[in-house]
């Protein structure tokens, strides 16, 4: 019989045969002993979204049987900082499905994915992660759907100037080497992430090219595949580490820093979403948008202002939510127009016959690709808290079937007009805007805020620790004291440079 599992990068899928999602303890045991891995790490993310490590050496079968079971005690009060010392402990459980061999170890290492627990066993209400989970949760059992998303992850790589094959100034879409230099780490990241678990789409080059001084900046991307969305939370955090820990090992920088400098291309982390029930995407009817994806659509647009809080959560922010940016400002929605807040990208419905055009010899292709549609959220950046920012969205979902009219709310923020453009001044005046601070931001949770504490989704304390620190940023007015001042900027950009 052949192995379903045999083009699988990842080597646990192909020792194990079976999917991620069957992975068990014993199945785990028997890879370790059988693949003489001799280190086993612990991963999870704290208040800060970045990920963390707890690293034990495999000594005996009775140890390693030992903390798979049970976990192992963390200061919870200095991975979140809205745990009181005195009362801080925390356990880490590995969640099985997770495990990936760690592909930077010197030492055979296995790494495992964790979920916190307090004291009395219960998952705790104030992890990112869990707060995804309880989100999806609500989303489920309030509209009967799944909810799958898939994030672009853009990214600069910087490095020393190079005098040949230059690429003019932010001109580097899909560029193709050796006008683009960074294209094999791009391509050494995607085979990682791949290995680990990751389902990805494509990798290219993106518009952002610059130069200042002896430095060279590149902007790239890699997109994912739509997919369950705690896997989707899961493989970003892990994208990003990788694209990091690849730079780092070949001497130059990655940043995810949402703005770099003036007038350049910033770094955003658009979220395609869809919502499925039974293994059908619900988003598209009959060829067209159907009125579930408006419903949540309409809980997208009307969150916007606070879903900021968790998708731009830093100064620089506020500087690519420009015009003119390719980033939205305007509280609205369209079809393929890039300068909405969300996008419904071009789909696969209803046209001809491409494949046969492009290929005569071929048969007529029947086969219906309309699942592949999405829609897009396109205001978040690098600076995101991940598993926040996606229970956010899921949380504007589930609202946007909750609220009074969202239809004809749908029917009223849609445009097809570039509102940037002069002569849609009207069209683009009559529109809500996004906030233009951190400060700004908070106060929009704080109006917001019932509607994410709703169900016991989102922990009050976080959420009213994210707003002080928010607010703490005192930005109400930065971007018209700093202005175009390069120097001040980079400042700024320096300050924040490994944010997310």
């Amino acid at each position: 019989m052949t192995n379903p599992f045999s083009l699988s990068l990842n080597p646990l899928v192909r020792f194990l045969k079976k999917a991620p999602k069957d992975f068990t303890r014993n199945d785990l045991i028997r890879y370790i002993e059988e693949q003489h891995i001799e280190m086993l790490n612990f991963r999870y993310v704290g208040g800060d979204g970045r990920l963390k490590t707890l690293n034990f050496v495999i000594s005996d079968k009775e140890q390693l049987i030992e903390v798979l079971s049970s976990g192992e005690r963390v200061d919870g009060s200095s991975l979140f900082p809205y745990i009181e010392a005195g009362n801080s402990d925390l356990y880490v459980v590995p969640r099985f499905r997770t495990a990936f061999l760690n592909p930077f170890s010197d030492l055979p290492t296995l790494d495992i994915l964790c979920s916190f627990y307090d004291k009395n066993g219960n998952p705790y209400e104030g992890s990112p992660e869990y707060i995804l989970q309880k989100a999806h949760q609500q989303l489920k059992e309030k509209t009967g759907f799944d909810f799958e998303v898939m994030g672009e992850l853009e990214y600069y790589v910087i490095s020393e100037k190079e005098p040949y094959f230059v690429t003019n100034d932010q001109r580097g879409y899909h560029e193709s080497t050796p006008f683009t230099k960074w294209e094999h780490l791009r391509r050494e990241a995607m085979h990682a992430i791949t290995s680990v678990g990751g389902n990805i789409k494509y990798g290219h080059s993106e518009v952002g090219n610059f130069t200042v001084g002896n430095l060279e900046y590149e902007q790239n991307e890699i997109e994912f595949k739509p997919c369950n969305l705690e896997d989707a939370a899961d493989q970003l955090i892990i994208g990003k580490w990788i694209l990091r820990s690849l730079a780092h090992q070949y001497g130059v920088t990655v940043t995810f820093a949402p703005k770099i400098t003036v007038g350049k291309a910033g770094s955003g982390l658009h979220i395609h979403t869809r919502l499925m029930k039974d293994g059908v995407n619900q988003m598209i009817k009959n060829g067209k948008i159907s009125d579930s994806a408006k419903k949540a659509i309409s809980g997208y647009l009307d969150l916007a202002p606070s879903l900021t809080a968790f998708g731009n959560t830093n100064p620089t922010s506020y500087f690519r939510l420009v015009p003119h940016q390719e980033a939205p400002t305007n509280i609205c929605w369209g079809d393929r127009n890039r300068s909405v807040l969300v996008r419904v990208p071009l789909g696969w419905s209803g046209q001809k016959d491409m494949l046969k055009h492009a290929n005569p010899i071929e048969e007529d292709n029947t086969q219906d690709f309309s699942s592949k549609q999405t829609v897009e959220f396109r205001c978040p950046d690098g600076s995101a808290d991940i598993y926040l920012l996606l229970a956010g969205l899921t949380v504007a979902a589930r609202h946007g079937f909750e609220m009074k009219d969202s239809l004809a709310y749908a029917d009223k923020t849609y445009v097809d007009v570039n509102i940037f453009e002069a002569a849609n001044q009207a069209k683009a005046d009559s529109l809500k805007k996004l906030p233009v601070s951190c400060f700004d931001s908070a106060l929009a949770l704080e109006q917001q805020k019932a509607i994410y504490l709703k169900y016991h989704v989102f922990e009050e304390r976080m959420l009213d620790g994210l707003i002080a620190k928010l607010k703490a940023y005192q930005d109400q007015n930065l971007r018209e004291e700093i202005g175009n001042d390069e120097e001040k900027i980079l400042r700024m950009v320096d300050r924040f440079f490994h944010c997310g």
